[in-house]
């Protein structure tokens, strides 16, 4: 199975329409894949839930696709960074389903792992438990959370393999690979390809078995969320 390929527009082809559900990797704007966001932006997908920890910030990252109206629906754990999410989710044109965000890495991962729904104490007896089954375990209530598969995941990560065995850098890694291994189709943008037998196993933090497309982004913007400093007491 032939996993490279040319450009983050060529690795969507005939995978991405409307109406889906995708699963977009990374944590604010650490380990976002960029090349793949801006494709998925070119290719006018509309009507799309996604699910990411949040959505990006105003013009980068998923701030891009809310600036042009393609997400109908974000599943997140976090808005804060974000005037036009919070501003399209108070004008009522932005549905928004909250999961606290140790909840939503478990309903990815437990979407990879073939497990449809899974019982957390997080959330009872708050909004989050509204609606949802709850049950009782050793004399504590707790409350029953399906798990998600994407139809696509999006991810980024440091290194791969040509058999589609990543390496990811430090916290970069955060959502990634939850979100891949959820994904029924998963594509992955990297910023170095070597050939298959240059990781030593032991250093393979996610088998190719996972990736279904990679593509190459050497030099990403690896923009700063937020940067906060202070003057030198010196002055220099």
């Amino acid at each position: 199975m032939r996993k490279l390929f040319p450009s983050a527009k060529a690795a969507l082809q005939g995978i991405v329409r409307d109406g889906q559900l995708l699963a977009v990797g990374g944590f604010g704007l650490c380990g976002i894949p960029e090349a793949l966001i801006d494709a998925l932006r070119d290719s006018g997908a509309k009507n799309l839930t996604v699910i990411s920890n949040n959505a990006g910030v105003d013009g980068f990252g998923l701030g891009k696709l809310l600036e042009t109206r393609q997400i109908s629906k974000m599943i997140s754990s976090y808005v804060g960074e974000n005037k036009e999410f919070e501003r399209q989710y108070l004008a009522g044109e932005l549905e928004l389903e909250f999961a606290p965000q140790g909840t939503l890495a478990e309903k990815l991962r437990a979407g990879g792992a073939g497990v449809p729904a899974f019982f957390t104490r997080t959330g009872v007896g708050t909004m989050v438990a509204e609606g949802k089954e709850t049950r009782e375990f050793d004399g504590k209530t707790y409350v029953m959370e399906r798990s998600l598969v994407p139809d696509v995941s999006l991810a980024k990560a440091w290194k791969a393999d040509e058999s589609g065995n990543l390496v990811f850098r430090r916290t970069a890694r955060n959502f990634n690979p939850a979100a891949i291994m959820a994904g029924k189709v998963s594509v992955v943008e990297v910023e170095e390809i070597v050939p298959t037998g240059t990781f030593d196993p032991d250093a393979i933090h996610l088998p190719g078995i996972y990736v279904h497309r990679l593509v190459l982004n050497a030099h990403p913007q690896k923009r700063i969320e937020k940067r906060t400093t202070k003057q030198n007491p010196k002055g220099v």
